[in-house]
């Protein structure tokens, strides 16, 4: 079997619809969603297939599409696919140590609906966060330093795509600068509050007693941390980098770089929409990344056997 990566997306990716056809098709699927609405005692069912104003709400935003990529994983385990790494962006990692082994399905849903509410509850006023395309990563580090106020690195997704996070005056007036230093376009995202930065440190400390109490599990294959960029195989590193990796930036090219380093011939992105595919081919063009959003899209996985 070709050597496979399973990475998963992150905020933003949500749909409504997602995984439906995987809730109809099978039934390692269906149990996912129905036990994740158990035990949050919640409809997630109805919070990903049917028309809501939930689903852009962060914390639910996090039960749905982490239970989809759960949903949609244990449909591609029964394949008998198995990675020799993975990696998540932002919430997609919990997706990422579940098909890791390194935590069970249940413990990453419960923790999740955790850490979205945390999220959701230390979003201070006056927050915001924005892409800035085609500008390198250090000027960026260099206007965000110069620039008064709060305003840091969220993510680093791929060569000419970055993400800023802060308060919102010094976002903007970082942007501003950006644009006179060459950036193609700053484009202000709609979310909630300024993720990966240093204003939600509040929701790691809350989310910290949570990881504590998870029974993490030992397995053989690693997991890339977003916020360290390395490969993980200690348990015991598992919930410290979680605390940090609320409000710490998310180095998602460089775990890219380190899953290609490991040897890594084939990414599987597991999930709605195609954004780390995207990245993927702007990281390094010359190693494939199947998209697996749908069952028809199963069929792109017998290659990996060959």
């Amino acid at each position: 079997m070709k050597k496979t990566a399973l990475i998963f997306p992150g905020q933003g990716a949500q749909k409504i619809g997602m995984g439906k056809d995987f809730y109809e098709t099978f039934s390692i699927s269906r149990e996912v969603y129905d036990q994740a609405g158990k035990w949050l005692d919640m409809d997630v069912k109805s919070l990903c297939f049917e028309e809501n104003d939930k689903l852009d709400i962060t914390r639910y935003t996090q039960i749905g599409l982490l239970t989809t990529e759960l949903a949609i994983l244990k449909a591609v385990e029964a394949m008998e696919i198995v990675p020799i790494v993975t990696a998540g962006l932002s919430l997609g990692e919990y997706a990422a140590l579940t098909a890791a082994g390194k935590i069970s399905v249940e413990d990453a849903i419960r923790v999740i609906d955790k850490r979205g509410q945390y999220m959701q509850e230390a979003v201070p006023a006056g927050g915001a966060m924005a892409a800035v395309l085609g500008l390198n990563v250090e000027t960026i580090e260099k206007i965000c330093a110069d620039t008064r106020g709060i305003v840091e690195i969220a993510n680093d997704n791929c060569p000419g795509q970055t993400v800023i996070s802060g308060e919102a005056e010094a976002v903007y007036l970082a942007s501003e600068a950006m644009k006179g230093a060459g950036a193609k376009r700053v484009a202000m995202l709609n979310v909630s509050g300024p993720f990966h930065s240093s204003m939600l440190k509040r929701a790691g400390e809350c989310l910290a007693p949570e990881l504590e109490h998870i029974c993490w599990l030992d397995s053989d294959i690693p997991y890339v941390s977003n916020t360290t960029a390395e490969l993980i195989r200690d348990k015991g590193m598992i919930a410290p980098l979680l605390v940090r990796q609320v409000s710490e930036s998310v180095r998602w090219q460089q775990d890219m770089k380190v899953m290609v380093d490991m040897g890594v011939e084939i990414f599987v992105e597991i999930g709605p929409g195609k954004t780390l595919a995207g990245f993927a081919k702007r990281i390094n063009r010359k190693i494939p990344c199947l998209t697996i959003e749908t069952v028809k899209d199963l069929e792109k996985l017998e290659a990996l056997k060959c």
